[in-house]
C-alpha cells in the first residue's frame, strides 16, 4: 500500500509503526473471507481491508476521527483472524490498537457512550468494584425491560450467583508436590477472580501436582487488555507497569521459569508488553523479559508428564479462543493435552470464527455479538458434545448464555483427569 505520511508525523514512533504496517498490505482481500463482521454484513468497511483504508486516511491526514471511522473500527472484534489469513503478515493488531487510541483522543462520542466505556474500563479491571456491580446487577434484573439496550445486554450476561472469594487469588506461594521442577508466577487476573474462581483453583492444583511451584505475586492484577482495547492507553499502561514491576521483583528474588496465564485474552496482552514499552527506556528491557516468560497454561501443560486418573472418556467440543489461536498462534497444545488426558476431542465447524465475546464487545456491540454467538452455538451443538472446553473466560461466559451444554475451562478437565475434583459444571 502506498502511503504519504509527512516527516513530522513519522517522527512519532506509533505513527511510524502504523505506516510500516499499512505499507505491508497488498489489498488482496484474503482477510475478508475470515472476518466475522464482514461475514455478517458484507460491508467492505466492516472488513479488515476496509478498516485499513479508513485508518490510513485518518492517520495519514492527521485528522480527528469521524463518525464513520469510529463506527467501523468499533465494530472490529480484534479477533485477529485476519492476521492468521493474511499472506503479507500485516500486523493488524497493532494498527487497530493505534487507531482506537487515536479515536479515543480525537472523537467526540455521545455522553452515554463515553460514560459506558469509562464505566466498563473502571469496573471490570477492579475485582472489588466488579463484585459490587454484579450484586447490583442481580438486584436490577427484574427491571431490565425498562433499561436501554446496552444495559439490558450487560444484565443478561451477569451471573445470578457469584462464587465466594477464593483464597487462591491472594498473594502467596503454592509449593510443588514432590520434587520442584520449576517455579512460575500465575496471573490471577481481574474479572476471572470474581466470575469463576474455579479456574485459578484448578490451575494451581494441576501445576503443583506436577512439580510446579506457583507464585501469585504481590501487586500483580489486571493485565490492562480491557482498557487497552477501549483506546485508553494511559490506564492500560498503568496496569501493565504494575505487573511488570511485580513479576520483576519475583524474578530478582526467587526466580521465575514462566509467567502462566489461563485467560488467553490476557496472555495475548502480556506477550505484547515488550512491544507496548519498546520506546520506554526505563521499562523496555523489563517488559521484553516479561513477554518472553509469558506462557499460556496449555503451553506449559503440554510439556508436563502426567498420568490419567479414572474419569469417563467424555466427548469434548474444544472451542479455540481467538486470542489463543490467532493472537498467540496456539492451536495444537490444548487439544493434545485433552486427548492425552483421555478425552475424545472434536473440532468445532468454523472454529476460526469468533464467538462474539471479545473483551467488552458483547456489551458494546450486542447485536453483532448475539449473531456470532448463535452461529457458534449452532456449530457446537451440531457435534452433540457432552461438554465444551475453552481457554478463555470471556468465551465461556458468552457461549454459556446460548446453550445448555456445560462449558468448562480446559484446565478444569485436565485437573480432573489427573486426580483433581470433577468440574462443578458436570455435577448438575
Amino acid at each position: 500500500m502506498q502511503t504519504h505520511f509527512s516527516l513530522a508525523a513519522l517522527a512519532d514512533p506509533d505513527m511510524a509503526q502504523s505506516e510500516k504496517i499499512l505499507r505491508a498490505c497488498v489489498h488482496c482481500g484474503f482477510c475478508t473471507a475470515t472476518c466475522p463482521t464482514y461475514l455478517l454484513t458484507a460491508d467492505e468497511l466492516d472488513s479488515p481491508r476496509g478498516r485499513i483504508y479508513l485508518i490510513k486516511e485518518m492517520l495519514e491526514n492527521g485528522r480527528a476521527a469521524d463518525a464513520r471511522t469510529a463506527r467501523h473500527v468499533d465494530r472490529c472484534l480484534s479477533c485477529l483472524s485476519c492476521m492468521t489469513t493474511c499472506p503479507s503478515s500485516v500486523h493488524y493488531m497493532h494498527l487497530v490498537d493505534h487507531a482506537r487510541a487515536h479515536i479515543q483522543a480525537t472523537y467526540q462520542r455521545s455522553f452515554a457512550d463515553k460514560a459506558l466505556r469509562a464505566l466498563l474500563a473502571f469496573v471490570l479491571s477492579r475485582p472489588r468494584v466488579f463484585r459490587f456491580a454484579l450484586r447490583f446487577a442481580a438486584a436490577a434484573r427484574p427491571f431490565a425491560r425498562y433499561l436501554p439496550e446496552r444495559l439490558r445486554a450487560m444484565l443478561s450476561l451477569a451471573p445470578a450467583k457469584l462464587p465466594a472469594r477464593s483464597d487462591v487469588d491472594r498473594p502467596q506461594v503454592f509449593p510443588a508436590q514432590g520434587a520442584r521442577k520449576m517455579r512460575v508466577a500465575l496471573l490471577n487476573g481481574c474479572a476471572q477472580t470474581v466470575l469463576d474462581t474455579r479456574i485459578n483453583e484448578a490451575t494451581v492444583r494441576l501445576l503443583t501436582r506436577h512439580g510446579v511451584e506457583v507464585v501469585v505475586a504481590e501487586g500483580a492484577g489486571c493485565c490492562g487488555a480491557l482498557p487497552h482495547h477501549l483506546g485508553k492507553v494511559d490506564e492500560a499502561h498503568a496496569f501493565a507497569r504494575r505487573n511488570i514491576d511485580a513479576w520483576t521483583r519475583e524474578i530478582e528474588t526467587g526466580g521465575l521459569d514462566h509467567i502462566i496465564i489461563n485467560t488467553s485474552g490476557c496472555g495475548t496482552s502480556v506477550k505484547d508488553y515488550g512491544f507496548m514499552f519498546r520506546n520506554d527506556a526505563a521499562l523496555a528491557g523489563k517488559a521484553a523479559r516479561i513477554s518472553a516468560l509469558a506462557c499460556d497454561v496449555s503451553e506449559l501443560v503440554d510439556k508436563l508428564q502426567f498420568e490419567r486418573a479414572a474419569v469417563p472418556r467424555l466427548r469434548v467440543a474444544y472451542h479455540a479462543a481467538c486470542s489463543l489461536q490467532h493472537g498467540q498462534k496456539i492451536t495444537r497444545e490444548p487439544v493434545a493435552a485433552l486427548e492425552r488426558a483421555g478425552f475424545e476431542v472434536v473440532a468445532v465447524p468454523e472454529g476460526h470464527i469468533c464467538c462474539g465475546s471479545a473483551g467488552t464487545y458483547n456489551l458494546l456491540q450486542s447485536e453483532v455479538a448475539d449473531q456470532l454467538r448463535a452461529r457458534k452455538v449452532a456449530n457446537i451443538e451440531s457435534l452433540a458434545p457432552q461438554v465444551i472446553a475453552a481457554g478463555n473466560l470471556g468465551c465461556m461466559t458468552q457461549i454459556r448464555a446460548g446453550t445448555a451444554i456445560p462449558i468448562v475451562h480446559t484446565v478444569e478437565l485436565l485437573d480432573w483427569a489427573t486426580g483433581g475434583p470433577k468440574p462443578e459444571a458436570l455435577t448438575a
